[in-house]
Parts: C-alpha cells; sequence; structure tokens
C-alpha cells in the first residue's frame, strides 16, 4: 500500500506540472505511467521512504519532446556549469567539456553515469581525476541495471575518441580501479564513513581524542572505505568553492567552511602493516591529487615519527604485531627503541597498537580478527578488548555487504566452518553458490590448467598457498630452483614480496598468504599442503608441524613467556591463512589438498571437479 505521505507527494508532483509541453494526450499517458512506476519502485527501496528524494527522482521525467527545445534550453545551463567548474583554481586550465546528452536520463542516472566515468578514468590511470569525494553511493533506482548495461556503449565511444587508454576488463583488474577513492560505496560502507566524519568533526570541535572500529568479514570493503574516508577528509579540509558542489550527494552537508578549517591542515596517515598492500595503496595515492603516497606508512614509520598525527587510519590492524621475533636485527632494535621513547622503558606488553594510540588523536582501525596469520599478530583477546571498548563509546561500525565474492557473504561463513577444527554449531549442508565456481579438483595440474585458462578470458587469476615447503628460490644463488613438486607439477614460491599479484611472473608462480591478503582476484586456485591433515582417529583437522615451514608462523615468543606454541595454537593460524585465501577470488575458487584425508573430508562441503585429462600449459 501507498501511504498517506506518498499521495500527497506524488499529487504536489502532478499539481505542479506543466502538463502542455507533451503536446499530446499519448505523450501525457506515457509520463504518467513512467512516473507511477518509478514512484512505486521509489518507495519500495526502503521502509521509511523520503518524499524530497521521490520528487527529485521524478523531476526530470517528463521532458519537452522538442528536441530544439531541449538542447536551447541546455545551453546556457551548460555554459554556466563550465564557468563553475572553472571558478576552482585546481581546473582552470581545462579547455574542452564534452556533454553527453540522453532525453531519457534523468539525474538518479547521470549521477551514477558520472560515478561510473570518474572511476573508470581514475582506473585508467592516463589522466588525473580533478573531483572531489562528497558522497557518490551505489544508488539503486528505477531500471538502473538497463542504464548500467547502457553505460558501456558509452565507455566505448569515449575510448573511440582517445579518452580512455585501456579496455573495461584492463581497468577493472586493476589496483588504480580496485583501490579508488572514486567506487561507489555500499549503504553500510556509506552509513560508517558519515558516522565517523560526524564523530571526527564533534571530536575536533570539542578538542577530544577518539578510537573508531570499523569491523568486517573479507570482502566486506574495508580498505575501500578506509581509502574513500581520507580522500574525504582532504577535500573537505582543502576545497575552495561551493559552486560545483552537487548538493544532493551524500556528504555535500560536510562541506562547510567551518568543517574546512577544522580539518585544514591536519595530518592524517595510512597505516598498512603488509608490505605488498602498502605498496599497491602508495601507488594509489601516487595518482590521485590532494594524495600523497607518504600518507601510506608503516607502523614502525608512525611509531618514530616526530610529531603527532591527527587522523591514523590502519587497515587490516590484526596484522599490527605485539612484541615479538622480527623479519630481521633492525626492526627488533626498533621495537623496542620505539617503545622506550614512547613509553619511558621497553616494555614488552606493549604493542603496536599502543604505538598508535600514542601517536594519534584520533585512531580509527579496521580489522577482522579471523584474520590474523601470525602469532606476532595481536593476539585475539586483545582485538576483543578494543572491539569491547568501541562499542561501549557507540563508536563501532560493522561492514556486511559482500562486495568481492560473489557467492555473498554466507561463503565466508561457510568456508570459515568448514577450516574450523572445533566448531561450535550443527555442520551446513553442502552449498550450491550458483554461478560461483566453487571446485575441489584431485590434481594440481588440472587446477594449474584451469586458473591458465581463466587468466586467458578474463585476467587476474592466480594460485596462492600455504607455506608448507621450504622456500629454495629465495636464495640469490639458487633462484632457477623449484620451491614444490606435487605428482609431477613443479613450481616456485613469488618471486617479488611487493604488489606480487600485478607482477610479470605471477601467473607461473605461487603466491604466499603475505602477497594475496587485502587483494581481490578474479579467480583463485589454493593449495592447501601437508601441513594441514584431517583425520577421524586424531579428532579431525590437525596441524603437521614438520610441513609447516614459515618461521615465523610457529617460532615461540620468550619475551612474552611463551618458549614454543602449542599444535592447537599454531592450528588456529593455519586454517585461518587458508580460510583468508579462499575468499579471496571474486568469480571462483578452486580447491586441492595434498592431505588425501582432508580430499575425503573437504569433498563433503566442495562439489568435485570432472576428473579429465587436462594439459598443464606451464
Amino acid at each position: 500500500m501507498v501511504g498517506e505521505e506518498t499521495q500527497k507527494t506524488l499529487a504536489a508532483f502532478v499539481a505542479e506540472r506543466d502538463w502542455d509541453q507533451f503536446h499530446s494526450p499519448e505523450n501525457l499517458a506515457k509520463s504518467i505511467a513512467i512516473e507511477a512506476g518509478e514512484l512505486l519502485e521509489c518507495f519500495q527501496w526502503t521502509s521509511n521512504p523520503d518524499p524530497k528524494r521521490v520528487r527529485e527522482e521524478l523531476a526530470d521525467r517528463a521532458t519537452p519532446a522538442d528536441p530544439e527545445t531541449f538542447t536551447l534550453a541546455r545551453l546556457a545551463t551548460w555554459q554556466s556549469d563550465f564557468r563553475e567548474h572553472l571558478a576552482t583554481p585546481e581546473k582552470q586550465h581545462l579547455q574542452y567539456f564534452r556533454p553527453i546528452i540522453n532525453e531519457r536520463f534523468n539525474k538518479s542516472v547521470c549521477l551514477d553515469l558520472e560515478s561510473y566515468l570518474i572511476k573508470m578514468l581514475a582506473g585508467d590511470g592516463a589522466n588525473r581525476v580533478l573531483n572531489r569525494n562528497n558522497g557518490i553511493t551505489d544508488g539503486r533506482y528505477y531500471q538502473c541495471e538497463m542504464y548500467r548495461d547502457g553505460f558501456q556503449h558509452i565507455f566505448d565511444q569515449l575510448r573511440a575518441d582517445g579518452l580512455f587508454t585501456r579496455s573495461i576488463p584492463e581497468i577493472e583488474n586493476s589496483d588504480l580501479f580496485k583501490l579508488s577513492p572514486f567506487k561507489a560505496l555500499t549503504e553500510d560502507q556509506a552509513d560508517s564513513v558519515e558516522e565517523i566524519v560526524n564523530k571526527l568533526l564533534t571530536a575536533m570541535e570539542r578538542d577530544q581524542g577518539s578510537m573508531m572500529v570499523i569491523q568486517g568479514d573479507p570482502g566486506t570493503g574495508k580498505t575501500v572505505a578506509a581509502i574513500y574516508l581520507i580522500k574525504l577528509l582532504q577535500d573537505i579540509g582543502t576545497f575552495t568553492t561551493l559552486e560545483d558542489l552537487d548538493s544532493d550527494l551524500r556528504f555535500s552537508e560536510f562541506f562547510t567552511a567551518s568543517n574546512r578549517d577544522l580539518i585544514r591542515n591536519r595530518r592524517i596517515g595510512l597505516v598498512v602493516p603488509q608490505q605488498s598492500l602498502r605498496a599497491s595503496i602508495a601507488k594509489v595515492f601516487q595518482s590521485i591529487p590532494g594524495m600523497n603516497p607518504a600518507m601510506v606508512m608503516t607502523p614502525f614509520e608512525v611509531g618514530k615519527s616526530n610529531e603527532m598525527f591527527d587522523v591514523a587510519v590502519v587497515d587490516e590492524a590484526h596484522r599490527l604485531n605485539q612484541r615479538a621475533n622480527q623479519s630481521s636485527a633492525r626492526p627488533n632494535t626498533s621495537f623496542g627503541e620505539i617503545t622506550e621513547t614512547l613509553f619511558g622503558a621497553d616494555d614488552y606488553n606493549k604493542t603496536q597498537l599502543d604505538w598508535m594510540r600514542k601517536k594519534s588523536r584520533h585512531l580509527i582501525l579496521l580489522l577482522d580478527s579471523e584474520q590474523s596469520v601470525r602469532p606476532a599478530d595481536l593476539p585475539p583477546e586483545l582485538l576483543s578488548v578494543v572491539i569491547a571498548e568501541a562499542r561501549a563509546s557507540q563508536l563501532h561500525y560493522q561492514l556486511k555487504t559482500q562486495m568481492r565474492v560473489k557467492a555473498g557473504s554466507d561463503y565466508v561463513s561457510y568456508v570459515r566452518w568448514m577450516l574450523n577444527p572445533r566448531p561450535t554449531r550443527a555442520p551446513p549442508q553442502i552449498r550450491d553458490f550458483a554461478d560461483y565456481d566453487f571446485r575441489l579438483v584431485d590434481r594440481v595440474s588440472s587446477m594449474r590448467a584451469e586458473i591458465f585458462q581463466r587468466d586467458a578470458e578474463v585476467g587476474l587469476s592466480r594460485m596462492a598457498a600455504g607455506f608448507a615447503w621450504p622456500w629454495k628460490s629465495r636464495d640469490k644463488k639458487n633462484r632457477m630452483a623449484f620451491d614444490t613438486e606435487i605428482d609431477g607439477t613443479q613450481m616456485r614460491w613469488n618471486s617479488t614480496q611487493t604488489d606480487w599479484v600485478s607482477s610479470p611472473n605471477a601467473l607461473q608462480e605461487v603466491g604466499s598468504i603475505h602477497t594475496v591478503q587485502g587483494y581481490d582476484l578474479n579467480y583463485l586456485g589454493v593449495i592447501i599442503g601437508p601441513d594441514l591433515r584431517f583425520s577421524h582417529a586424531k579428532g579431525g583437522l590437525y596441524m603437521h608441524r614438520k610441513s609447516y615451514h614459515d618461521k615465523k608462523g610457529k617460532e615461540g615468543n620468550p619475551k612474552l613467556g611463551k618458549p614454543n606454541y602449542l599444535d592447537d595454537e599454531i592450528l588456529r593460524f593455519i586454517t585461518q591463512i587458508y580460510a583468508v585465501l579462499l575468499t579471496r577470488g571474486i568469480r571462483g575458487t578452486y580447491v586441492y589438498a595434498c592431505d588425501a584425508g582432508l580430499r575425503s573430508y573437504l569433498s563433503g562441503f566442495i562439489p568435485r571437479s570432472h576428473d579429465y585429462d587436462a594439459m598443464d600449459t606451464g
């Protein structure tokens, strides 16, 4: 039923229209039918519809039938809009503008098309996108899928005219696209960003500190939300004119002179513990006005900084370290030096999270405690305390919309149950994830052939594995050695730690957890090594210590009174590593398990691939 407020909105809309412009009863009837359908569609989106939104949604529908009238009426507006853009100092060098005309495009379509073109231009990388980030969200409107199908034709025409240098698949597979601050946000991302900015502004105005937490499963867009938030804050603090600001966009209300004064010249940083992801994000920041790759830092850089950070955003905060043996002697020394400088003594109980809290007035943590993969990571009990503290202060936000895996959010919980050594609930039935290509394969050679085929079709398809084999090829004198051999198939580990997924040799290699965590891949083939096994006699999943070759993943921590980790403790990290790997693929995930018992166990949850003689293209 259409409510009373809805009826009033429609009645007012009809009364205010100049129906003479339609020239004929047929045009009038057609327009009324369209508007009525769209009105009902608008009010199906939400249980608490906004009449203002409905009026705006319908306002552009009944356009003059005469194209000449339409063109003449728009010319003055375009000229005015162009002057407004040129009033912005950073846009004064622009010389051309290109209007896109379609008599069926209402304002919702135009905003959606603008969002699409902005993110495609940012992902193409040939030009610098000057737009502010004032609230592009993943809007839903009447027949949006139909309109979006047509956007590709617009893209193709613009590419033919030289405005784009790469194809749509090439752009969509790039880090510039995947990590762009111009991505349209989901509703829960937008709600979180809006609340955080409101809380930040209030705290800054009162000169109070704050710590906020954003939680989310793999693929819910924590990194995207972090980058978007930083770009939004930068834009609020640096805008020079409101002339070209669209008041209908989600965050336009933040662009005020008082907010600009609050944020201007604030020191903002993004902390990323993982080397590979950090390098990729820094490249994105390099290409965006107002952003700087120096804003993307290691925890050590924050700890050593001589200045406070007004806002520190920590992505993958569960990968911050507690006191443990670091990767080399220099970080080990630095850990103690930083802690002593900040707290007056080298307290072994201090963690990198303590550094972040000490060095920032406002701290925003993006985390998922089930993605910790090493004993050096922050312990789960500490993360639980941090989350509880944020909830108690009403500074906790949850991302739930699955953005990566096309199988949906149920897939993540399904995988986590499947790999949980001690599940606390009944087993799920084997799931059919529709078009998501989730398969258990019998041979690594078959998996490798599939990954080569998928990469040829859509790109960005890779193989990854748990650290269940020695890394022979890391030795500079032995670069050509093979690290693994399974059923006659020989492979090497990733030859680089930095942005491995985009490196030239990635398709030929096998990536580790440290090269793919935080990334989106179209397809991923996951080799579960002999470090994880299954036996009914041993009570289910168990770890094989000698087959686990990540020294930092199993060494003890004498400084914290743990000379050795128990098998069950290491098992938790190993299963979480494989859960992370199994949630990287957008379109599909292929799984091979070295242990026969584990293959049999997984076959109860993952559809088996048809056994066929596939040619190994490696």
